[in-house]
């Protein structure tokens, strides 16, 4: 039996209507609507804290929590887009582009134990640094109130992004293509593209963009194995969690952050050194769900 054999029945939904041509305007159409309601959203913002000149400039940046939650609330527009997009040119209720909601909850818990307990893990080795102290952000009492919410908005983000790569944009290409290498990865090359930012990253925009990349693929292939948006889920979650609720750079969506790393975007050095570890790391959430999952 194929490793992916829960895939078809994820990818099912999606045969109904799976004209490339469908696919592709569905595209241009969920794009329309995650810009537009994105203008919308935040000229709103933009009026209503007029007198509010400190988080719009928090906004640019991230650098903090209300701003944060802002701007990762904006993720489900995404969402949004892709459910538009499926309902009026495949006929398909939102629901179906996360997969079976039992399995999704099943093993977006079996994930989430199994990724936690590697994290712990590494937070209980010998100390190790980042070439530097961890820069204390937020005081600990307002991080653990804010915590709860905080897990929520990033849920949302992470959430918004699977269902528009490894629900609707891999179950059409996987409803009109048979190759895995169009339909884990086309949607992770277009994942890849939305991670490459120049003006942000400098000279590791490459890198950080190749990252994503391998991400989306490892992401796509849990997706594969499950039949469900939870594992994906469940790693993405904590991954971003790691990188922006525990320790994140200072300059760029710190405002949720306990700490932040001794270096900056700009130290390209730095950042070049510990992305090996980025790596390592994302390969090792990916093996932990693969065991939790047993597919």
């Amino acid at each position: 039996m194929s490793v992916y054999h829960l895939h078809e029945a994820f990818v099912a939904p999606a045969r109904k209507h799976p004209a490339f041509w469908r696919f592709a305007a569905g595209m241009v159409l969920a794009v329309f609507v995650y810009v537009s309601l994105s203008q919308i959203f935040f000229q709103t913002i933009q009026e209503l804290c007029a007198a509010r000149p400190q988080l719009m400039r928090d906004l640019n940046a991230g650098t903090s929590p209300l701003a944060m939650y802002i701007l990762l609330s904006s993720f489900m527009f995404m969402a949004v887009g892709a459910g538009i997009s499926a309902r009026l040119l495949h006929d398909r209720a939102f629901v179906t582009l996360l997969g079976p909601l039992p399995l999704l909850r099943r093993d977006f818990r079996m994930v989430s134990l199994a990724v936690l307990s590697v994290m712990a893990l590494v937070f209980l080795l010998p100390p190790w640094d980042m070439g530097g102290d961890f820069v204390p952000n937020l005081p600990f009492a307002t991080w653990l109130v804010l915590l709860l919410p905080s897990l929520f908005f990033v849920l949302l983000q992470v959430s918004a992004e699977e269902i528009v790569f490894r629900g609707y944009v891999q179950q059409q290409l996987a409803a009109r293509f048979r190759s895995p290498l169009i339909w884990m990865v086309l949607p992770s090359v277009l994942f890849a593209l939305g991670h490459y930012l120049p003006d942000t990253a400098g000279d590791n925009a490459l890198m950080i963009a190749i990252w994503a990349g391998v991400f989306g693929l490892l992401m796509a292939d849990l997706t594969a194995r499950s039949g469900s948006l939870g594992p994906a889920i469940a790693v993405h979650l904590w991954n971003n969690v790691s990188a922006m609720v525990f320790v994140s750079l200072p300059e760029e969506l710190s405002g949720l952050a306990l700490y932040l790393t001794p270096f900056g975007m700009e130290d390209t050095a730095a950042l070049r050194a510990w992305l090996p570890v980025d790596f390592a790391m994302m390969f090792v959430f990916w093996l932990a769900a693969r065991l939790a999952i047993r597919r």
